[in-house]
Formats: C-alpha cells, sequence, structure tokens
C-alpha cells in the first residue's frame, strides 16, 4: 500500500487513491494512509454475520468514496464469490509466486521446498476462484543457494513494489482488457513482453 501510495505522488501518474479500507481498526496501512492526507475506513467482519454480507458492506464502503478499481494490498480475507462478481474486471491482487505454481499461503516456503530456481510475483484479475484470475504481468526473482523463506520474501517484495503500480498505471491509461480469458495490455513496445527479470 505504501509503494501505491509512493507512486500516487508522482505528478505524471494517472491514478490516484481514494480511501483505503481495512477489516482491522490497528492495520498499519490505516495510520500511513492517514498520515499521506488518504481516506481510510473500516469495515469490521465482526459486525457481519456472514462473508458475503461483509462483503456487501465494504463494497458499499468503496463505492462510497467512487472506487473504480480495488487493489488489494495485505488484505488476507477470502471472498465470497458476490465480491469478485460484482467487482468483475475491477479487482486486482498481488502474489508472491509466479501463477499458477505456488497458491495459498507460505509460498515462497513452498518454492523452496519444491527445488524450483525461479520465483516471483504476479499482478493478476481476482476472482471467485483462490489465486486464480486472469494474469495482468509477472516479476520474475532468482532462488539462491542458501535462500531462506525470509531472504526469497524480501527479493520478491521489492519486485512487488515495482510491479504493483505498474499494473495499476496500465489500467487507469485504459490499455487493459481480458480478451477469452487472458490479459491484453496495449502498446507494449514489439518484442515486449509482461514478465519482467530481475538482478538478485
Amino acid at each position: 500500500m505504501a509503494a501505491l501510495a509512493r507512486a500516487a505522488q508522482a505528478a505524471d501518474y494517472p491514478a490516484e487513491i481514494a480511501c483505503v479500507v481495512s477489516n482491522r481498526e490497528d492495520a498499519p496501512g490505516l495510520k500511513a494512509a492517514a498520515e499521506a492526507g488518504i481516506a481510510t475506513a473500516v469495515v469490521s467482519h465482526r459486525d457481519h454475520a456472514d462473508r458475503e454480507t461483509f462483503d456487501r458492506a465494504l463494497s458499499a464502503a468503496l463505492e462510497r468514496h467512487g472506487v473504480e478499481l480495488v487493489v488489494l494490498a495485505g488484505f488476507m480475507r477470502i471472498f465470497s464469490p458476490w465480491f469478485p462478481t460484482h467487482w468483475a474486471g475491477r479487482v486486482i491482487n498481488i502474489h508472491p509466486s509466479l501463477l499458477p505454481s505456488f497458491k495459498g499461503l507460505h509460498v515462497q516456503q513452498q518454492a523452496l521446498d519444491a527445488g524450483v530456481r525461479l520465483s516471483g510475483c504476479t499482478v493478476h484479475f481476482v476472482i471467485p476462484d483462490l489465486d486464480a484470475g486472469p494474469i495482468i504481468a509477472q516479476a520474475a526473482v532468482p532462488v539462491l543457494a542458501g535462500d531462506t523463506e525470509e531472504t526469497l520474501s524480501a527479493r520478491i517484495l521489492r519486485q512487488e513494489h515495482r510491479l504493483y503500480p505498474l499494473a495499476v498505471r496500465w489500467f487507469a491509461e485504459g490499455r487493459i482488457a481480458i480478451v477469452d480469458g487472458r490479459v491484453s495490455v496495449r502498446d507494449i513496445p514489439s518484442g515486449g513482453a509482461l514478465l519482467f527479470s530481475a538482478e538478485p
């Protein structure tokens, strides 16, 4: 969230953060947003009987602030099918693996346990199935000898902070479309790629 807020402060950035919403009053992102002058709201899941009721209240809060794209950043709750259906094509997430490999939690440890040589992060649209939406872009990170979950996570996080604001920029510029279940990004240079590699 902080990386997105920094990006949004640039004069040429085509999107602004309308609000930061959390289900927890103590979420660090709320304090950071308030200090940056960004509107905040808390919609506690404890105040709602089930996931869909919470999701509808969350959606109402977003709509009150005029949100056009929901950007998940550290939001750890699993939505009911209602939310990604209602916001279809307008909610994205970043996941710390090269999807479709290693879904769920502790994905860096999953990568290490599997012995892969390449990991990374994926920005994707959110659909009712967990970590399964159309992929917008990815950044690849090498898995180094001696890596731990912590060291690999830190290296991936640096790429998340680069990739997520870029994907939001593309959306705000109207360059992203979903065609036959896959993402198309307009005006990628000839020979360009949507997989970005990084130095260790």
